[in-house]
């Protein structure tokens, strides 16, 4: 594991590929706990994954720092292999959960796809849990998603920061696709994780780091450009929505992305703030170009191939 100290024993990161988010695995002799399953597409994979490391051992609990898809995508394979399973999600969502409300879980506006699962409980802000010999502390982190959670480990250093932090960046600020501010809660949220004072980052994508003074530098310093040019913001969140389908699908034909294009509702309103006249085609013509150009995508023929 690079740029890292050795896990303790009992906590386990599993990295995956982008498309997914990282696992985190807890476990004691008593319990386990899964923080994060990834996107559906990998479910199974997740599920071995899980199971290899459990050897045998029973599943207590799965824990969703977010409810974007490729953090709980593999959340209904994992309940049906662990039934007894307690799941827990940010409370702001949960409702959402219960009644399975696509739209307001914001899987119709990035064009992805979730099984529906169940939700058992709702995180708080402030609640702990012990696995082995180390207590966990959950904190609101907004910003990337407004409901989204953190969790700390004071006596590891380990900081589980989702998609608040990673070592060159955040995620998406998907409020300010919605019209609504966001920039001030990724700012916070940094500032919540720097006042923790982690030794040691598990990010919700790529692999831990323990440069966390460098890594809050460089996200404040991305921050700070969103927020003087939020055109900049729009086109990289554009890019990110067409690349991770682009992922998923790894091979398209132009015209069919097009049309999956048009019924992801975060992109139908990144157009209507920025397109700057172009027709929705041309639009997102323009945005799979710009993939080509940096080398994320290519082109053959008619096709778009994830590069």
């Amino acid at each position: 594991m690079p740029k890292t100290m050795t896990p303790p024993p009992g906590v386990h990161f599993l990295e995956r590929g982008w498309l997914s988010s990282n696992n985190i695995l807890l476990v004691d002799q008593d319990q386990a706990v899964l923080i994060d399953t990834g996107y559906y597409s990998h479910a199974h994979q997740t599920l071995d994954l899980v199971k290899h490391h459990l050897n045998g051992r029973p599943l207590a609990a799965i824990i969703n720092t977010h409810l974007h898809s490729d953090h709980c995508g593999g959340n209904a394979v994992l309940q049906a292999a662990f039934p007894n399973a307690t799941t827990w999600v940010p409370p702001g969502h949960a409702a959402f959960v219960r009644q399975w409300d696509a739209l307001a879980l914001g899987y119709i506006g990035t064009g992805q796809h979730c099984p529906p699962f169940i939700s058992h409980n709702s995180l708080r802000v402030g609640q702990e849990f012990v696995v082995g010999d180390h207590a966990w502390q959950c904190f609101a982190a907004p910003g990337h998603d407004p409901h989204s959670f953190i969790l700390f480990s004071p006596d590891t250093g380990i900081c589980i920061t989702a998609d608040a932090l990673w070592e060159n960046g955040f995620g998406v600020v998907f409020p300010e696709i919605e019209g609504e501010d966001g920039f001030a809660d990724v700012s916070a949220s940094l500032d919540l994780i720097e006042s923790l004072k982690p030794s040691v980052i598990f990010p919700g994508h790529g692999s831990p780091f323990t440069d966390v003074a460098g890594a809050l530098i460089r996200a404040r310093s991305r921050l700070t450009r969103f927020i003087e040019n939020p055109d900049s913001h729009a086109l990289y969140a554009a890019k990110v929505l067409v690349k991770f389908k682009l992922l998923e699908l790894q091979r398209i034909e132009r015209s069919a992305f097009s049309n999956w294009a048009m019924t992801a509702t975060h992109l139908e309103k990144l157009h209507h703030a920025y397109s700057r006249g172009l027709s929705f085609e041309n639009w997102f013509e323009f945005i799979c170009d710009d993939l080509v150009r940096s080398k994320a995508a290519e082109i053959d023929a008619d096709y778009l191939i994830n590069a």
